[in-house]
């Protein structure tokens, strides 16, 4: 083995360690949160030790902020990408609002972190949402304006204020699952069993094509169109191979062996 293979071969192995570790630092911070997530377990379910955990990641905060990181890039490029096909705006407007019907319900962890972030600021803790808020929603709504501003300027969507657009199909949304335990009482019926969720994701659907496009024959097909070649999505599992993919690979190896671990 030459040294520039012997090279490759052991970035590559470290990029692969790190991201099980990071996989389950994210297990454990959207289930636990920042206090009660604990690095033992952390090594532990990343089958590393403790030494090694803290020589990719100094302190828990930092792998923290690197999870947090790491859900939140997945979740930018999935967004992005719906509205980046090449296809009409009120078609990639739809595919969007699609996309964030299926992430609430599979990306569980995105959404539970998000969650934590948010009761810190209402604490007046430090917390990590003005950096999340310049890395996943600035980009997000400065898209999605200007999809709705191609879709209202050339006729396919309907003339009204773009912003109105937006809070009504996301908001419709975030409400349902929101609403769920309430609806669930009131209606006697699970809203976030699959069957349930498959339906509401297709009424949303086909409730837009009729209610923002000018033509609602046309906005039909394109509901149509989308959710036949969307299919559901389960929850997603912590995936440290999804991971590997969406982080930079400038990772200094490390060696196989660490010494003590430095924070407890």
């Amino acid at each position: 083995m030459t040294n520039s293979t012997r090279s490759r071969t052991q970035a590559q192995r470290a990029d692969q360690t790190r991201a099980r570790i990071l996989a389950a630092a994210v297990r454990q911070f959207s289930e636990n949160g920042l206090a009660g997530a604990r690095t033992e377990q952390i090594a532990e379910q990343a089958g590393v030790n403790k030494a090694l955990l803290y020589y990719y990641f100094k302190s828990k905060q930092i792998l923290y902020e690197a999870a947090l990181e790491a859900t939140v890039n997945n979740v930018v490029m999935s967004s992005l990408a719906a509205m980046d096909a090449g296809c009409s705006a009120g078609e990639r407007l739809l595919q969007f609002v699609l996309n964030h019907f299926d992430r609430i319900h599979s990306q569980r962890a995105f959404q539970s972190l998000m969650q934590q972030e948010m009761m810190r600021l209402h604490r007046g803790e430090e917390n990590a949402l003005a950096p999340l808020v310049d890395k996943v929603f600035r980009p997000t709504m400065a898209r999605m304006r200007q999809v709705l501003a191609e879709g209202i300027a050339s006729g396919e969507l309907i003339q009204v204020d773009e912003m109105q657009i937006m809070y009504g199909v996301l908001g419709a949304n975030v409400f349902y699952f929101l609403s769920a335990p309430v609806m669930g009482i009131l209606m006697g019926t699970n809203p976030l069993e699959r069957s349930a969720l498959e339906v509401r994701r297709k009424i949303a659907i086909e409730y837009l094509g009729q209610a923002v496009f000018t033509d609602r024959a046309h906005g039909a097909r394109l509901a149509a169109r989308v959710l036949a070649s969307t299919p559901m999505p389960s929850p997603a599992a912590i995936d440290a191979s999804a991971i590997h993919r969406i982080l930079p690979h400038c990772i200094v190896p490390a060696p196989e062996k660490a010494g003590k671990a430095r924070l407890k």
